[in-house]
């Protein structure tokens, strides 16, 4: 029997690779004669989902493999659809399983793209195979000059670093840090997309306070990004071992974090907004200084975001309440989580540790802010001014990072010359000092006396 005709079926959910996504006609197309052909009948009926109407054209001798002049076949059809069952009647009578359509789509890889995770678990289990990665190029001249070939990552004896994110490799002879997305990313376009912007960013950041980018896995699956490994942790892990800083430490893991934010901030030509500024996303190098980290909820100024960030996405400790708003929101919002660090630091306490993650949003939006617990004279040289100004309930009145480093700058001088100076010796230890030379040199000189009489 003839398995192709030059006639289309039509229906809202086209082939996920097609270049016209969105058709509103759903129906048959006819031959010269005026009959519906039942090839396009056995895909019209995979549509609606209607078993016995499927499997009664197929044991009257329809082809299960029929393809339209695009290609497609009723397995596409019903994998857009999400139809689990009729799947599997149609691999029960022989479908192909891997059948591609003109643009190259498969069923299972129009199941991805859909969404309907049933048909995917489906479909895989009788050995359908995904295409490519979704940032597949079709030239090897189109490849990255970042592409690392998975090969080379050796993850022999890789450590987790984060639950199911990121864990360690060796890389050319080096440790590295591997962040991976799981094949279930692979079905959401969202994530992907993520992916993709957070590769787009770490491209172009170079800077010594900010995690260094060397390469990402694009071209198969699982998509990977590849950073320097940092193996002395977290901030966040750091001052739960550490508790308080004193606050000449803060204010230089403090500059650390600014410097690496101000690089960020002036990006040319737009902006680079973290929107995830939180301890666990601050690292410590070799020599204890700071690293900015993890930019997967980050993005340039002039990206326009259509939605509010999620629980998942970021902390709601240390976002600012503008984020989780639909309103339009600038690097201020970096720079209210920095005041929020900076004091967690000082007071060796997350913000506001005594209320429930979901709790906090709701007293940032009522001006509430985390108390300061801390001695006085610990948030001396204007280091609480600087963080009231920081966390200030108007973006607009809060400092930029390069303001904010003049004015941490000023502090540590301040701090370090009170330190240099205490540590001078009292006047009273001078005097005292002095007065014990005099009585030396007075028994000495009674010395010298007695031995000349004697001598005489």
């Amino acid at each position: 029997m003839e398995t192709k005709n030059p006639v289309r079926f039509t229906l809202l959910k086209q082939s996920s690779l097609a270049p016209e996504r969105n058709r509103d006609d759903v129906g048959l197309e006819h031959d010269e004669s005026g009959e519906v052909d039942p090839g396009l009948r056995l895909m019209y009926l995979t549509n609606e989902g209607d078993l016995e109407g499927i499997r009664e054209l197929l044991d009257s001798g329809v082809d299960v493999n029929f393809s339209d002049i695009d290609d497609r076949t009723a397995l596409h059809i019903a994998a857009c659809q999400g139809l689990s069952a009729v799947v599997a009647l149609l691999l029960g009578k022989g479908a192909e399983i891997d059948p591609k359509d003109r643009w190259g789509s498969t069923p299972l890889s129009d199941a991805i793209y859909y969404k309907n995770h049933e048909v995917i678990k489906l479909l895989e289990k009788r050995g359908a195979k995904r295409l490519a990665a979704p940032m597949h190029v079709n030239h090897a001249r189109e490849v990255p000059e970042y592409e690392i070939n998975p090969s080379e990552l050796d993850f022999t004896d890789s450590v987790e670093i984060t639950k199911g994110t990121f864990c360690t490799a060796m890389w050319r002879g080096i440790q590295v840090a591997v962040k991976k997305l799981g094949e279930e990313v692979l079905s959401d376009e969202d994530k992907v997309k993520a992916f993709r912007d957070e590769l787009a960013l770490l491209q172009k950041i170079r800077h010594p306070n900010v995690v260094q980018f060397l390469g990402a896995v694009t071209q198969s699956s699982p998509l990977m990004i590849v950073t320097e490994y940092l193996p002395k942790g977290d901030l966040c892990a750091f001052l739960k071992r550490k508790g308080p800083l004193k606050p000449a430490t803060a204010v230089r893991c403090a500059l650390d974090i600014a410097r690496g934010m101000s690089y960020l901030h002036e990006n040319k030509p737009a902006p680079i907004i973290h929107r995830d500024l939180e301890p666990s996303n601050i690292l410590r190098d070799d020599s204890g200084h700071l690293k900015v980290a993890d930019f997967g909820v980050s993005k340039l100024l002039t990206v326009k975001e259509d939605r509010p960030l999620s629980h998942q996405e970021a902390s709601y400790r240390y976002v600012a309440p503008e984020v989780f708003t639909k309103g339009d929101y600038d690097t201020k919002v970096d720079v209210f989580s920095f005041a929020l660090i900076l004091q967690e630091m000082i007071e060796g306490y997350p913000p506001f540790h005594g209320k429930q993650e979901h709790e906090v949003p709701k007293a940032y939006a009522s001006k509430e802010r985390p108390p300061f617990r801390a001695p006085a004279k610990l948030y001396g040289h204007g280091l609480k001014e600087l963080i009231e100004e920081c966390w200030n309930e108007n973006p607009a009145k809060r400092p930029t990072f390069r303001q904010i480093l003049t004015k941490l700058e000023t502090i540590s001088h301040k701090i370090g010359h009170k330190k240099h100076w205490k540590v001078r010796p009292p006047l009273k230890c001078f005097q005292n000092l002095e007065a014990m030379l005099k009585k030396d040199l007075s028994l000495s000189g009674r010395s010298r006396s007695s031995r000349s009489t004697n001598s005489i």
